[in-house]
């Protein structure tokens, strides 16, 4: 049996279903798997003591490490006596990497990675929707950021082999697909004729009728492009639901952050799309306590939420990554950051409340996830009465909230 254990981003999560693929392919068994994520220092914390506790509840597992911050900081790993074998972020997609485990510590040079070629994950344990990578790796170099070092740079699957897969999906029964990569809206510069991350999506519900549902998993709101906006007033199986890397709502911050927008491009791009798709809802990934942050700047991620009309936020307190330019800049007390963040998860509290309370009284049509609990097309929770089978589609009418989920009649 292979057991994968998955850290971080939806990327991650679909990477794990390749990983359990491949070392299936090379007969491995009695193995744990920790996919792992370095975001933040907490992560890589939180995946070294799900390694302990594995290790003592299963002594005679292999527990092999991979993921990002295998990929970033693989000393970290392969000094733990509970480790067997520690994999990059490339070696992990292959196959031969679990034939033989001998070598305990096989991490390459992630920048030599030229291309992203397709994994074909046909199933999704647990899941009603399935994740589809387009794309991995960043040319961007935001001071916080230590991603492109575990991803390498930004590199795409052509188009074909999208439209291959998102076939095979849905011939393996997902109705909705959820387009994935490290920096989704970079898509295609990397291929020839540069197919952007639009054209892409177009083609997919062209070319896929069997498609229901076509999600995207996070975008750099500044690098949308004209397809792609196209697409979001006229393509109705394009879900209105975006997530937006914003990281921040002021503006000094963004430039020492070395982001490529404004805050009023953040405000700009949803209120455009809000014109495009009025049922549209915004998620977006904000940092609080960045280096330097004063209590004003603060308050402008604060008003953002309402300014630019979010709903769901991923707060995360700001970490510093050994190797980043931030982690060299003046640092906030830890209980300040830990403080506005407590402050930004509240604030989203109460804007997904709000939006819950707009759509009490309305007719939404669910995909199941579980046997009681849906997702709107705007992806909101939906707690229903009696079973429904994961996958399928459900009309229910919204007659209450509970704060964070909405409640069928």
């Amino acid at each position: 049996m292979i057991e994968v254990v998955t850290f971080g981003c939806r990327l991650n999560a679909y990477e794990s279903e390749a990983v359990k693929a491949r070392a299936g392919e090379a007969g491995l068994e009695n193995a744990v798997v920790f996919n792992t994520c370095a975001v933040t220092a907490e992560a890589v914390r939180q995946s070294r003591q799900a390694i302990r506790k594995v290790r003592r509840e299963k002594p005679d597992a292999k527990i092999i490490v991979t993921g990002c911050a295998a990929q970033t900081e693989p000393e970290t790993y392969s000094g733990m006596e509970e480790v067997d074998a520690v994999l990059g972020n490339a070696e992990k997609l292959d196959a031969r990497s679990y034939f033989d485990l001998g070598e305990r510590v096989r991490v390459n040079d992630i920048m030599s990675v030229r291309e992203t070629a397709p994994q074909f994950v046909g199933s999704f344990d647990g899941r009603a929707r399935a994740f589809l990578q387009v794309q991995n790796g960043c040319d961007h170099r935001c001071t916080f950021c230590i991603i492109p070092y575990g991803r390498g740079n930004s590199r795409s699957v052509p188009m074909g082999s999208v439209v291959e897969e998102a076939r095979r999906l849905t011939g393996n029964g997902f109705a909705e697909i959820v387009l994935t990569g490290v920096d989704l809206t970079a898509y295609g510069t990397d291929l020839p004729g540069g197919p952007t991350l639009g054209q892409l999506v177009r083609k997919i519900l062209r070319l896929v009728p069997d498609v229901r549902r076509l999600r995207i998993s996070s975008i750099d709101s500044i690098e949308a492009d004209p397809d792609f906006m196209r697409a979001i007033a006229e393509e109705e199986r394009l879900m209105p639901h975006f997530h937006l890397s914003a990281q921040s709502g002021d503006d000094m911050i963004l430039k020492r952050m070395k982001r490529r927008h404004t805050r009023r491009d953040t405000i700009d791009f949803c209120e455009t799309v809000r014109n495009l798709r009025p049922d549209v809802s915004f998620g977006a990934d904000l940092i609080a306590g960045f280096p330097t942050e004063t209590d004003a700047m603060f308050e402008n991620s604060l008003n953002l939420v309402d300014d630019a009309g979010l709903t769901f936020l991923h707060v995360f307190p700001y970490s510093a990554r050994k190797g980043t330019p931030a982690a060299r800049m003046p640092q906030l007390n830890g209980a300040v950051i830990k403080e506005r963040a407590a402050r930004l998860r509240a604030k989203g509290d109460v804007a997904l409340a709000a939006r819950n309370d707009v759509l009490q009284g309305t007719t939404q049509t669910l995909l199941m996830e579980k046997q009681n609990l849906g997702r709107t097309a705007c992806f909101m929770p939906v707690q229903v009465t009696g079973d429904a089978e994961p996958g399928a589609f459900r009309d229910v009418l919204i007659a209450g909230t509970n704060g964070k989920q909405l409640i069928a009649a």
